[in-house]
């Protein structure tokens, strides 16, 4: 998946959980919180967004531990959960949005071809049943139909904030 479809799943996992689960109570860092996680993923893949921002982290787990493996699991998540737990456990806003960006990012990348190593570090590839390709047209219908999610959903958010 490119980064724009990342981050649109991100919102929109957010976006889904403050409206069926959280019942709009999410402040705007959650929403921040969750796009800035359906990147992190990709910090192994050096000409990714985030990748980009951080070249020398992403070439040291990249050459760590390859595209869509460690980064791209349970562990992962896991390791994220653990550290939110220990050190900022005050922030739930922040770690909540994090997670379900990082988990929709997993999700994503399950849908493409290759998908992901979900169970590192057994080398089982995780893969959805109806998968696409990277950048097609597929790709661009989900976008659209994210974005419509978001903006269907949002709109009573927004104005409670304003």
């Amino acid at each position: 998946m490119t980064g724009k479809t990342h981050l649109t799943g991100g919102l929109a996992l957010c976006v889904a959980a403050d409206t069926f689960w959280l019942t709009n109570s999410a402040t705007p860092i959650y929403y921040v919180a969750g796009m800035a996680g359906a990147l992190i993923p990709d910090i192994c893949h050096i000409h990714s967004k985030i990748g980009r921002r951080l070249p020398l982290l992403s070439r040291v787990i990249s050459s760590l531990f390859g595209h869509r493996t460690f980064t791209h699991s349970l562990l992962f998540l896991a390791i994220w959960a653990l550290i939110f737990y220990l050190f900022f456990g005050d922030y739930l806003m922040v770690r909540d949005g994090l997670m379900l960006g990082m988990i929709s990012h997993i999700l994503l990348d399950a849908t493409t071809i290759r998908g992901v190593r979900l169970f590192y570090p057994l080398n089982i590839r995780f893969r959805l049943p109806l998968y696409i390709r990277t950048g097609g047209a597929i790709e661009r219908v989900i976008f659209f139909g994210l974005s419509i999610f978001i903006l269907f959903y949002s709109i009573e958010t927004i104005i409670k904030w304003l």
